[in-house]
Order: structure tokens, then C-alpha cells, then sequence
């Protein structure tokens, strides 16, 4: 195995594993800080309020995202085994 090889793995692991965190990351980021604005400006200062809206959030996006996520991971790994082959040879 080469160098070059080795960070190309690396950097399509770390390309994959940030595309199938960002849809989480992002919506519960939109959900935390609409909550945040929310106590704000009605000064509930309750810690606890942000957890139900992130959880519910976080439940929709697995189930609108979760097949292409699995679509992601899948194609990734067929990809990995199929040229694990011609990567171990270099």
C-alpha cells in the first residue's frame, strides 16, 4: 500500500463520515438554536426543553434520511471489498 492510498481511504472515510452525520448535525443545530431563541425570548429557562424537540427531530430525520444513509454506507463498503484486492497489491 502506498501513501497516496492510504490517505485517499482516509479522506473517503472522513468524506462519508461527514455526509451521513451532516443531515443530524444540522437539523438538530436549526432545532437547538430555534429552542434557544424560544427561551429567550419568553425567558423559560428550562435545560430540559431542547431534548424533546431534538429527539423528535432527530427520529424524522433517520426516518427520511435513514435509506439514503444506508445507500452511502453500502456503496461504500461493496466499494472498499470489491478493490480490497488491487489496494493490498500497491
Amino acid at each position: 500500500m502506498t501513501e497516496q492510498l492510504v490517505i485517499q481511504l482516509g479522506q473517503d472515510a472522513l468524506r462519508t463520515t461527514a455526509m451521513l452525520a451532516a443531515p443530524l448535525l444540522i437539523s438538530t443545530l436549526v432545532v437547538g438554536l430555534a429552542v434557544s431563541v424560544f427561551q429567550a425570548l419568553t425567558q423559560i429557562n428550562e435545560a430540559t426543553l431542547t431534548f424533546i424537540p431534538k429527539m423528535i427531530v432527530v427520529a424524522l430525520v433517520f426516518v427520511l434520511a435513514g435509506p439514503w444513509m444506508m445507500d452511502v454506507m453500502s456503496s461504500y463498503t461493496v466499494n472498499l471489498f470489491e478493490n480490497i484486492a488491487v489496494m493490498v497489491r500497491e
